[in-house]
């Protein structure tokens, strides 16, 4: 199976070892960079009106919401996260992957591109994601137009990348929103303050308790295999491995 580990230092260093080249799909890895981006477009204020902040304690893809408000718990849960593609999809509209793209690009200092296979088999078999959305808009929370926001999200979450990738998309976290591979501003610190809290306390979905108890830093799993974590003000770095574990993170990465 394949094993890799990428770190990129603030000074725009990258290390690599095994198979740091070998393309996967960003999957929940995405949740954090896409958080960042609603943020900027719509303020915290707005945002926390329909994504809340708290862990939820549940695996990632329940189908259930925050007692009283009718919020997702937070937007590393697949309900936080469509919520979040809805509110995009709702700013740009049908420029809203192109815009997208160009932003985990320029945290990646490469161009990326979406799996097309992968995004169709996920826009086929994503009934569970479906059912999420349509609670939400039961409660008000997303905007009518949940099919092309759901459209949007089965392509963020199949969007390629490396270990290397995303060691240098922590890394531009870690740099307080500048990349250190090709100094481009990508994020403003406010948003990275945020987008860092949140992968601290939710990162690792229903195991992000533990490991903010044994490792404390902040980090983002997603199925497919990656892990990836920022050491602020230092590095970022990010590993592969795609056996994962009951909670649905690689085994190898969180050890």
């Amino acid at each position: 199976a394949h094993f890799g580990i990428s770190l990129a230092t603030k000074d725009g260093r990258v290390f690599e070892t095994g198979d740091s080249d070998q393309l996967f799909t960003i999957q929940s890895i995405s949740k954090p960079f896409t958080y960042g981006m609603a943020l900027e477009v719509f303020g915290q204020e707005k945002v926390s009106k329909h994504v809340g902040v708290e862990p939820s304690g549940d695996a990632f893809n329940s189908i259930e919401l925050e007692a009283g408000t009718n919020r997702p718990f937070n937007p590393m849960v697949n309900a936080g996260a469509i919520t979040v593609s809805s509110l995009l999809y709702q700013h740009y509209g049908d420029e809203a992957l192109e815009i997208m793209l160009k932003r985990f690009s320029d945290a990646a200092g490469r161009e990326l591109m979406v799996d097309e296979a992968v995004y169709e088999s996920e826009a086929r078999t994503g009934h569970r994601n479906r059912a999420i959305a349509h609670l939400l808009l039961n409660f008000g929370m997303v905007d009518e137009n949940i099919e092309p926001a759901l459209d949007l999200y089965f392509k963020q979450c199949s969007i390629l990348v490396n270990c290397k990738d995303l060691a240098v998309m922590s890394a531009t976290l870690s740099n307080l929103g500048k990349n250190p591979v090709t100094s481009k501003e990508v994020y403003e610190i406010s948003s990275v303050r945020n987008m860092l809290s949140i992968m601290l306390t939710c990162g690792m979905y229903d195991y992000s308790g533990q490991w903010a108890y044994n490792v404390g830093i902040p980090a983002k799993s997603g199925v497919s295999g990656g892990v990836t974590a920022v050491v602020n003000r230092q590095l970022g770095l990010a590993c592969y491995s795609p056996k994962l574990d009951s909670r649905g993170n690689s085994c190898r990465g969180i050890d």
